[in-house]
């Protein structure tokens, strides 16, 4: 069914939000996943409204909440999930995106998986009660870390809002990663567009164009809508984003912008004092 082109907003951390509204307007996207860890802090509801009305003021969509809550691990540590939920919701986002746990599903003993699973009934719960959706990070060194284990927590947690993002994993090849997408696309969420190599060293998209064209044609055959967002760019450099987002517009069949204005050039970065996180 139709993707529609966003922009992850930690790929920009350096960034404040206005910045990155602009860049992503510029560039033709459709919408943006807010990160949790700077854009949008979890408990800040001036900053959640205000970033919201930023967003759709520039005729995009929040497409999600990018969260850092992690199952079994967060409540404990401060982060209620009640004040997740809650930002999201004054963000507008559709999707919270939450991580499953902090280990990998092969050092997972039955103990740590009921409490993941535990903590994904509340989350999905107080998810429910506010309209909106919980989606898994498919990630290393959590328990979505292989399709096989994903599918388990998927199945376990059945008839709740509970869904999956996707991306690849760049130590495995595209018939693995394919498999892997074909194995989650009943419970497809949105899915982070990048290109890495297996030492995780960031490339242009356009390098792993022939990837990325399988990939985004698998998942077309998903229910639904979705967003298909950029993550990261080598250098976290904005000036990147231009031709970043037109790869991804050639590959989705999606009317690039038209040229800007010189005037209209994408906001340099500001200095941030510290190096940019990793996701």
């Amino acid at each position: 069914m139709s993707l529609r082109p966003g922009l992850v907003s930690v790929t920009f951390r350096q960034l404040v939000p206005a910045e990155v509204v602009a860049l992503a307007r510029a560039a033709g996207l459709a919408g943006i996943e807010w990160g949790g860890d700077v854009h949008v802090p979890p408990g800040d509801d001036d900053v959640a409204r205000r970033v919201a009305d930023l967003t759709t003021g520039a005729g995009l969509a929040v497409s999600g909440y990018g969260s850092y809550y992690r199952l079994g691990h967060s409540a404990a540590e401060g982060l209620a999930p009640e004040t997740v939920v809650r930002t999201a919701r004054l963000l507008g986002a559709p999707v919270i995106r939450i991580w499953a746990g902090r280990r990998p599903s092969t050092e997972a003993d039955a103990h740590y998986r009921a409490s993941v699973v535990e903590d994904a009934r509340r989350v999905a719960d107080l998810a429910g009660a506010a309209g909106l959706t919980v989606a898994f990070e498919y990630h290393r060194n959590t328990l979505t870390d292989t399709r096989g284990s994903t599918a388990w927590l998927l199945e376990t947690l059945a008839g709740l809002p509970v869904r999956t993002l996707w991306q690849p994993q760049p130590e495995r090849d595209r018939a693995e990663n394919l498999a892997d997408l074909h194995a989650v696309l009943p419970y497809l969420a949105d899915l982070h567009v990048f290109a890495w190599t297996p030492q995780r060293q960031r490339l242009p998209l356009h390098s792993h164009h022939a990837d990325w064209a399988a990939y985004l044609t698998a998942a077309r055959s998903a229910p639904g809508q979705r967003f298909a967002s950029l993550e990261f760019v080598i250098d976290d450099d904005p000036g990147l984003l231009p031709t970043e987002a037109d790869t991804l517009h050639r590959l989705l069949g999606t009317d690039p912008p038209a040229p800007r204005h010189p005037h209209h050039a994408a906001p340099r970065p500001r200095p941030s004092g510290t190096q940019p996180r990793t996701r």
